[in-house]
């Protein structure tokens, strides 16, 4: 299994780097989580904030008291950035992060911009959701003042690096940084330390057929299926193809050789055809047939050989047909 990148790369380093809190203030407040959740925390830190470590927003330390960078807000006054690239949460681990924050409260602030009458969210929606569900009055949030293009980079860099993004929204993000901001490819790879060959087969995806992409969204199949998928440009096909993956359970080197089978089919070779041969050795089978009384089929072969079928309908066809034989003799 390939070693995944943890860096981040030039992207938020360079938009956010800042601390916003002491490697001291770090350590105190991991003292204050139980050890089997501080594990979980850590897959949810980005670079784009480190207060504290997070535990994956699924654990959180002992409430502390705002820091000079960050604030106490009502959550009523936080609101999610519509266009963040993602659009879908998984419920059972909100609620799973809901009961940590019940009991330890947030540890790490949300990043936010000041709207006038709003805050919103540039990272740490799932923290909100969760802090909602909680029943939180007011959450802690880090202010800062970000262009368009480095909000959409914030939100797909922090969701990339946790894994939380599907393919299809991964794409579309790719892709918003693209038609909006003119980001070149390698551009964004160097952003989200990611390869330009991973950046461009992640676009490719969204040649895909609508139907196909919502099978891969709700993981009916999986991203190598669909790169497969990507060599058959009939969108119908497209589609049977991946109802079909989905129903045989075809491994990703099976749905490949089915794509090439349907790309490049194989080619039928053609006897060539003739005629009067053909009359000849029909005559033939004919003759055989009005002597024996059963049907006679002759195959041929190359260098003028052959054999010589006889069908037989019991055994006392089959009897009859010997005797003939024998009586030849």
């Amino acid at each position: 299994m390939a070693v995944k990148k943890k860096g981040l790369g030039r992207g938020l380093d360079a938009l956010f780097p800042e601390k916003s809190v002491k490697p001291t203030e770090q350590k105190s407040a991991q003292k204050s989580v139980p050890a089997s959740e501080n594990s979980h925390q850590q897959s949810e830190n980005t670079s784009a904030v480190k207060p504290e470590p997070e535990m994956k927003d699924t654990a959180q330390a002992a409430p502390v008291e705002p820091k000079k960078t960050e604030v106490l807000v009502k959550i009523s006054k936080v609101e999610p950035n519509r266009t963040q690239p993602r659009k879908q949460f998984n419920e059972d681990a909100l609620l799973e992060l809901s009961e940590s924050i019940k009991q330890f409260g947030i540890l790490q602030p949300l990043l936010v911009s000041n709207k006038g009458d709003y805050y919103e969210i540039i990272a740490g929606e799932r923290r909100w959701r969760a802090a909602k569900l909680a029943g939180l009055k007011e959450v802690p949030v880090i202010v800062k003042e970000f262009n368009d293009q480095q909000v959409v980079e914030i939100s797909l860099i922090e969701n990339i690096q946790r894994e939380d993004l599907n393919p299809i929204e991964e794409a579309m993000a790719y892709k918003r940084l693209i038609d909006e901001f003119k980001l070149k490819q390698d551009s964004i790879a160097e952003r989200v330390s990611k390869s330009r060959t991973a950046v461009t087969n992640s676009l490719r995806l969204l040649k895909l057929d609508d139907r196909v992409q919502k099978m891969l969204i709700d993981e009916m199949i999986s991203a190598g299926h669909a790169r497969a998928i990507l060599a058959i440009t009939d969108k119908e096909k497209q589609a049977n193809v991946a109802m079909k993956v989905f129903d045989e359970k075809l491994s990703v080197r099976e749905t490949e050789k089915l794509v090439k089978h349907i790309v490049d089919p194989p080619k039928k070779v053609q006897k060539p055809v003739n005629m009067a041969e053909d009359a000849i050795y029909e005559s033939l089978e004919e003759k055989m047939k009005g002597i024996i009384g059963s049907r006679v089929f002759i195959h041929r072969k190359k260098n003028n050989k052959g054999k010589i079928e006889i069908e037989y309908y019991s055994r006392d066809e089959l009897e009859r047909i010997i005797d003939l034989f024998e009586s030849i003799r």
